[in-house]
Order: structure tokens, then sequence, then C-alpha cells
């Protein structure tokens, strides 16, 4: 059984590796949803897979260093596409949730990836 946590943060970037005439070459925002998936089995006793408090706790860090920051300013982030940026959640949080099993980030309501480690 898989659960997950949803986050939300406004941040902006830029892609500076795509063509000088590309959108998203220049400066822009977008507010972000993450959602963090855990897979495990059910807890007979507490009835549940974990305590979402848990995974609140794991990415509240990373909220603190990606709500309204330029994310390119960020070390690791320096390319910050979706896909580089759901890599880079999974591997600071992947330490404190063995159980992690997909990082979504969303950049708008019909543009994401998933990432599985």
């Amino acid at each position: 059984m898989s659960i997950f946590r949803e986050f939300r943060f406004e941040a902006a970037h830029r892609l500076p590796n795509v063509p000088q005439g590309h959108k998203c070459h220049r400066l822009h925002g977008h507010s972000f949803r993450v959602a963090v998936h855990v897979k495990g089995p059910l807890h007979e006793t507490l009835g549940w897979v974990r305590d979402f408090a848990d995974i609140t706790e794991a990415f509240a860090p990373l909220h603190k260093v990606l709500d309204h920051n330029y994310l390119n300013e960020v070390p690791g982030l320096e390319n910050p596409t979706s896909e580089i940026l759901a890599r880079w959640i999974w591997e600071r949080i992947k330490p404190a949730l063995p159980d992690l099993h997909r990082v979504d980030v969303s950049e708008t309501c019909t543009s994401g990836c998933s990432y599985e480690g």
C-alpha cells in the first residue's frame, strides 16, 4: 500500500541550458506542487502505512529552502527542471524516509514528472 503527502511552494527559476529564445530560458515562476509517496505494509494495530507527520517533518527543511526562492541559486539546482528538482528532493528526504517510493513534482496544473529513485 502507498500513501502520499502533498506540499506546495512558490519559486522562480530559469533553465539556462535551453536555447536563448526558449521561453523557459527567461526568468519566470511557478506554483510548484510536490507529492511525496511512501510504500509499505499496512500496520495492523495502527491502521496506517506511516504517520503523515513523518513525511511532513522530512520535507519541512526542503520547503524552507525552496519556498519563495530563486531555485537556480540553490546548490544542486543550477538547472532546475522538474526532473532535476524531483531527484534533488528524493536524495534529501530518502534518509529520513527509507520507505520512500516516489516523488512527484508539478510546475503547472498540467505538467510535471515522477521520480522513483
